[in-house]
């Protein structure tokens, strides 16, 4: 996520409103982010698709790690044979 810029990434929601498709574009085509204020306090934010997704990508692989240190300080392991054993089990579950 690129630095948010005072000058041009924060606006008043009225701002936002009458230049809605310029700030879509724009978004789509910088992957900046825009913050929107209302009265003067944020509101909301704006980000790309593209950036939406790299970050919700970014927060299952953080979540994946987190839940196997958790398993891990539980004692809740596999061998590698135990690994090798499950993952033939799911392959040939899902060659039928």
């Amino acid at each position: 996520m690129k630095n948010i810029l005072v000058a041009s990434d924060i606006i008043p929601v009225g701002q936002f409103k009458s230049g809605l498709a310029k700030y879509l574009k724009e978004i789509q085509n910088k992957r900046n982010t825009l913050i929107i204020t209302q009265n003067g306090k944020p509101a909301g934010v704006l980000i790309s698709p593209s950036e939406f997704d790299d970050m919700r990508q970014t927060r299952l692989f953080i979540d994946s790690i987190s839940r196997g240190l958790s398993d891990s300080d539980k004692g809740e392991v596999l061998t590698t044979s135990q690994l090798k054993s499950e993952l033939r089990k799911t392959r040939a579950g899902k060659g039928r």
